[in-house]
Formats: structure tokens, C-alpha cells, sequence
């Protein structure tokens, strides 16, 4: 089953405004959604935001459990603080566990490079490299990483039009937002071949 997830875990990975350094943004205090697989709601995904366009914080909770008919085969939570200071990427710690199995990453800029670590050891990623937060479409077209397995991502990122940007690679979902910046909603095709939608409340 968890590899059935992998693509899931990166989709849920974060929640979208645009975050432009130096502009003024009607930022909401709370994004929800209802996370559906194949049509079966199996959690929910919900961000605070706090702070200003100085130094603002977005805290991602998503808790999730998949079941085959009344059972549960398994359970998925995630926990991300994400920190920007003057509209720039300052740092991200993230906490996950999956079906029992808790892992840990950090990452932070540091100037020149962005230091990441996780399971797998420290990784340096460029100076402009950004973690796939879905609740910020000013991402798309940097390099990304994956906050939950601290590494680098392959991934092509397309505006389709505005409000709808295409992620395809080692992920494949499809974002959207509101007239506003803000993300609405979000489909993604998982390993197994079955569909995830999140659904806004």
C-alpha cells in the first residue's frame, strides 16, 4: 500500500495563494478541503496561515485513512510549518507518519543554497529551490522538493491557463485557484491508477 501512496504523499504535500514578495495579498486565515479517492472521502486537509506579507506561516494538518470496504488499511497524517520572511522561502519543517512509520524533514535557506534533510541524508538544492506547498502557486516553474522525503523532485510545471497549473513528472496533479490566488481544489492520478480530488469547504 505505501507504494501505492507515494504519488499521494507528494500530492498532499502542502495547500494556493500566490505569495509575491512586496505585494499586498487578501490572504485567508483557513484553507479546507475534503480529500476524496475514487470518490470515497478518505480525510481532510487543512492550512492556517498567521503572520503578515513580512513574515507569515502556513500550518498544513492533513489526516487520512484509506479502508478496503469497512476496514482500514491505512492511516496518514502530516504535519507542515512553513515560514516566509518578505515573501521569500525562509524554511519548512514537516512531520509524517505513515501507517506508523514517522519520518522528519527540515529544510532552510541558507543564501547561496538550500539546505535539506531527511530520511535519506543532507541534501544542498539551489539557491531559488522551493517545497511543492500547493497552497502557493508562486512556486510552480522553480525547482522543487519533496517535503516529506527531503530530496529534489523531477517534475515539469505548466500554466494551462489562468487559475490551472499542471504538475507532471513524478507526480501528476492538476491545481487550481480562485480569481483571488487562492487554491480551490486539486486532481491527481495516484500509482495504482486511482483518482484523488480535494474539494474545498
Amino acid at each position: 500500500m505505501s507504494l501505492l501512496l507515494r504519488r499521494r504523499e507528494l500530492i498532499l504535500g502542502g495547500v494556493g495563494l500566490a505569495l509575491v514578495p512586496g505585494a499586498a495579498l487578501a490572504v485567508p486565515s483557513r484553507l479546507a478541503f475534503q480529500v476524496f479517492r475514487n470518490g470515497t472521502k478518505v480525510g481532510e486537509h487543512v492550512v492556517v496561515f498567521t503572520g503578515d506579507d513580512n513574515a507569515r506561516t502556513a500550518t498544513t494538518n492533513v489526516n487520512m485513512t484509506v479502508k478496503v470496504g469497512p476496514v482500514p488499511v491505512y492511516k496518514y497524517k502530516h504535519q507542515a510549518v512553513e515560514k516566509w520572511v518578505d515573501g521569500k522561502f525562509a524554511s519548512v519543517e514537516t512531520t509524517t507518519n505513515g501507517n506508523g512509520k514517522v519520518t522528519n524533514v527540515s529544510a532552510r535557506q541558507m543564501g547561496t543554497y538550500v539546505q535539506i534533510n531527511g530520511p535519506a541524508g543532507a541534501v544542498r538544492g539551489p539557491a531559488n529551490a522551493l517545497p511543492l506547498s500547493h497552497w502557493n502557486q508562486g512556486n510552480f516553474g522553480k525547482p522543487l522538493f519533496n517535503q516529506q522525503e527531503g530530496k529534489m523532485l523531477k517534475v515539469t510545471c505548466t500554466r494551462v491557463k489562468p487559475g490551472h497549473w499542471q504538475v507532471r513528472g513524478e507526480a501528476q496533479i492538476d491545481d487550481f485557484y480562485d480569481d483571488a490566488g487562492n487554491w480551490s481544489g486539486l486532481k491527481g492520478k495516484l500509482e495504482d491508477g486511482s483518482d484523488m480530488e480535494y474539494r474545498r469547504i
